[in-house]
């Protein structure tokens, strides 16, 4: 207890520094972490290697689809590839229907992508349909981000979810088709919330940007397109291939395709699909936007660690000892698995690592909260998935994605993303609830 009395006051502390003293999240979460780590007791030799760990093991996972993911960005930006994909998106939708298209876009992808690469990869189309359609640029970073984060919790084969299945023995199936029940009207619940709070909040494009040299000759959209699309096949293939029933087998192709279905080929491959996006003649051009999109996804980089290395301290404390405490409250049934995971989620960051650890802390709980049945075990799942929704803010690595990404300050991210969050997390519990009641 202490030690989440403790939580709250450094958590208090990082958000008053970013958002009141405007110290750089970086710097921030640093101090917090170090902060939280003395005040736990944890020893100064453990301590520091944890930091270091911390920050090491996210970005050993996410570094380089960030740079990778920004390289992109910048080369769909700079050469008018994101503007030709806004005109055909919204051909489409219709421009009144943006954040719709946002939110549907970001809930297919993310269900063979984690969300961290899929807002990354989108963000720039994000931003173009912003500045074509006068919409607050808010409002479609929310609808794209709930759209990815809907998927990313409830339906398999994202890992977390698959996960949980696993440990828990529940059936995928089932899992995959109660969680798109659900998903579903939390999307939908996000959005309208978008619609209503978040486009209260502005976000200034910096139009100013220095766009010289650039290309007088925007790419065709399936050049455009490729970058974005080819990744997620690839994800989605390897996803398809590593299933139980292994249609591949075990063959080279099965090999090759785990290989370049790896969120770090998929996107390095990506890399190289977007220099075609500049012509032949334009090689100067074509290693200054490289440039700066590498400075700019540095400090990404950084914050992302930072994040990480906050959790990892957290997780040092023995935190989720507490935790674990909610499940010897009787008769409270799904709504056992939802509070732990929705503790972790929001002591620790990782809606992955809630996930696997919150499943991991119920199976002994199902029997006794009446949930050993094939759909109780499923709902445990999904509830366990809306608790890791619940909520994302300063020490979640998908947090900093969405605030950087979109332009955001950290006071208005918390404002926006991270009420989302909660409202997503929230609403899928009240659904599984309901689900609960009537199929146990």
């Amino acid at each position: 207890m202490t030690a989440f009395l403790w939580l709250l006051l450094v958590v208090g502390l990082i958000i008053w520094m970013t958002s009141r003293l405007k110290v750089h999240p970086f710097l921030a979460l640093l101090f917090g972490s170090i902060m939280m780590g003395v005040v736990s007791g944890i020893p100064v030799n453990t301590l520091l290697t944890t930091l270091a760990g911390g920050f090491g093991t996210t970005l050993q996972s996410i570094g380089i689809v960030i740079a990778c993911g920004t390289i992109i960005g910048e080369y769909l930006n700079r050469s008018g590839g994101a503007a030709v994909l806004a005109n055909r998106l919204l051909r489409l939708t219709g421009e009144k229907k943006a954040p719709l298209a946002m939110s549907m876009t970001g809930y297919i992808v993310s269900i063979p992508v984690f969300c961290d690469s899929g807002f990354i990869v989108l963000s720039s189309l994000m931003k173009a349909v912003g500045k074509k359609t006068g919409t607050a640029v808010t409002v479609l970073a929310i609808a794209l981000a709930s759209g990815l984060y809907a998927t990313h919790v409830f339906v398999p084969p994202t890992p977390g979810p698959l996960a949980a299945a696993a440990t828990l023995g529940a059936d995928i199936g089932r899992v995959l088709l109660l969680g798109l029940c659900v998903s579903v009207p939390v999307m939908l619940t996000a959005l309208a919330w978008a619609y209503y709070w978040c486009g209260r909040y502005r976000i200034e494009l910096d139009l100013s940007e220095k766009q010289e040299p650039s290309t007088n000759h925007p790419p065709s959209f399936s050049i455009a397109a490729a970058p974005i699309l080819i990744p997620i096949l690839l994800i989605a293939l390897k996803s398809f291939a590593e299933y139980p029933s292994a249609p591949f087998g075990e063959s080279v192709l099965f090999s090759s395709i785990v290989f370049i279905g790896d969120p770090i080929m998929a996107l390095l491959i990506a890399v190289i699909l977007s220099f075609f996006m500049v012509g032949r003649g334009e090689k100067r051009i074509k290693n200054l936007w490289l440039e700066e999109a590498l400075m700019k996804a540095g400090i990404i980089i950084l914050i992302t660690g930072a994040g990480g290395a906050f959790g990892a301290i957290l997780r040092e404390t023995g935190i989720g000892d507490f935790a674990a405490r909610f499940a010897t409250a009787g008769g409270l049934g799904i709504i056992i698995p939802f509070l732990i995971a929705a503790f972790l989620k929001t002591a620790q960051g990782s809606s992955t690592v809630s996930i696997i650890t919150a499943a991991g802390i119920c199976v002994p709980l199902l029997e006794p909260l009446g949930l050993s049945s094939e759909t109780g075990i499923a709902l445990a799942v999904l509830a366990i998935g809306a608790g890791a929704l619940t909520v994302s803010h300063v020490n979640d690595s998908y947090f900093w994605v969405v605030a950087k990404f979109s332009d955001m300050d950290t006071s208005t991210a918390l404002k926006t993303h991270t009420s989302t969050t909660l409202v997503m997390g929230v609403t899928g519990y009240l659904i599984i609830q309901l689900m609960a009641w009537f199929l146990l």
